[in-house]
């Protein structure tokens, strides 16, 4: 057995060296040298000659604190100072069944506005944690980005509570967050292993967001499906009214067109800038920004699509009285197609909806794309718009709601 090696380690400054010696070479102190046993393998920079010299500062500090990040809950902020610290790790004790996991997740909730939150949880079921969150009267977690990361993918299986995740996004392969502002800017491409549409959680929404979400089967079937289209004018009001039966082949149509896209469109993964299934949503996400959220996303959709009806009219590619047909469905469906902020201007006197375009290109992430309409049912793509006829559909919209 190898003899262990022995260090001096002086008790005055901390030096060490390897044989003992009645003055410390570094320091210069008497009899301050004790014996020690060296650790087996000492990491590189550690047991040289010198020590390392203590450096004691004051709690306050000169430079300038980071923002913390307030949840605008008043005893989470009070016990972590007025907000938590960029960059901090939080670890909350206390005994079970003090209502911790309901604290946090009210907290991420909270935070998620402002910043990616994530809840994880070690010892509840994905049951427990939805009802929790139901009863909390909160937004959906972004499971599927958590199952697209974890483990390299564990199977994620969606169960859509509202119309628009039902018969649109809860059957795509796209799961993300918001991020700074900027729609669906952190995420990954995870096809679903299953979707289980429960028709029954509808009954739980209230009348807006249930209405809002019955425009993306509009959208879907004025660039694929004219049969559809036409069905969905004859069974306007009884999708308004929420019938059952109208409202369930709704929902099991526009999934079914929606997965037809992803699966035999040719980009499933978005690697082009074509983006049909984006129809009428370039000035949609503008909007909703514009109006801090105010505006759903399902009702900023029905503007987009009103607004691109009209410019398709206007280019030439779709039958004049064609967009206004859109618009009595729309219409007859419970939804506007205006807002005053269409009219809002930027510091250079510039409509503000008009740089929805670049942010749409910045999105696409290559050459601008936007479907606009050839008939009803049939999608075209364009590269360019212009900004007069924009501003003329605009202002059509504002003299039809008028009118």
């Amino acid at each position: 057995m190898a003899k262990a090696k022995k260090l001096y380690v002086c008790q005055n400054c901390g030096a060490s060296q390897n044989k003992w010696a009645g003055q410390c070479p570094a320091c210069s102190e008497w009899n301050s040298l004790v014996e020690e046993q060296a650790p087996e393998s000492a990491p590189k920079g550690l047991g040289t000659r010198k020590g390392r010299r203590i450096e004691f500062v004051g709690l306050k500090g000169t430079e300038k604190q980071p923002p913390r990040r307030v949840s605008k809950i008043a005893e989470f902020d009070r016990v972590t100072g007025g907000g938590l610290v960029p960059g901090s790790a939080t670890l909350v004790g206390g005994d079970p069944g003090i209502g911790k996991s309901t604290l946090l997740m009210q907290v991420a909730a909270a935070l998620s506005g402002s910043m990616s939150c994530a809840y994880i949880s070690g010892e509840e079921s994905i049951d427990q944690l939805r009802l929790r969150a139901e009863r909390l009267d909160l937004a959906e977690t972004p499971v599927g980005l958590a199952a697209a990361t974890s483990h390299r993918g564990v199977r994620h299986i969606r169960i859509p509570t509202t119309v628009l995740s039902q018969n649109d996004s809860g059957v795509g392969v796209k799961n993300a967050v918001n991020f700074k502002g900027i729609k669906n800017y952190v995420g990954t491409f995870a096809p679903p292993w299953a979707v289980l549409n429960d028709l029954d959680f509808l009954d739980q929404l209230p009348g807006r967001e249930r209405v809002s979400g019955i425009v993306e089967a509009v959208k879907v079937a004025l660039i694929r499906d004219p049969d559809f289209y036409r069905w969905l004018e004859q069974n306007a009001d009884a999708l308004a009214t929420f019938a059952p039966e109208a409202e369930e082949y709704m929902i099991r149509r526009s999934a079914e067109l929606h997965m037809r896209q992803i699966a035999h469109g040719g980009d499933p993964f978005e690697m082009g800038s074509a983006r049909p299934l984006d129809f009428g949503h370039w000035s949609a996400h503008k909007l909703e920004a514009m109006t801090n959220h105010h505006v759903r996303h399902g009702e900023a959709v029905a503007i987009g699509i009103a607004l691109d009806a009209r410019y398709s009219v206007l280019v030439g590619l779709l039958a004049e009285g064609d967009d206004e047909r859109i618009v009595v469905l729309l219409e007859n469906l419970g939804l506007r197609i205006w807002h005053p902020a269409l009219e809002s201007k930027d510091a250079d006197g510039k409509l503000s909806i008009l740089t929805g375009l670049r942010d749409f290109q910045e999105h696409l992430g290559g050459d601008l794309t936007i479907t606009l309409l050839k008939s009803l049912g049939r999608g075209h793509e364009v590269h360019q718009m212009d900004a007069t006829l924009v501003r003329q559909a605009i202002a059509w919209l504002k003299l039809r709601k008028r009118a």
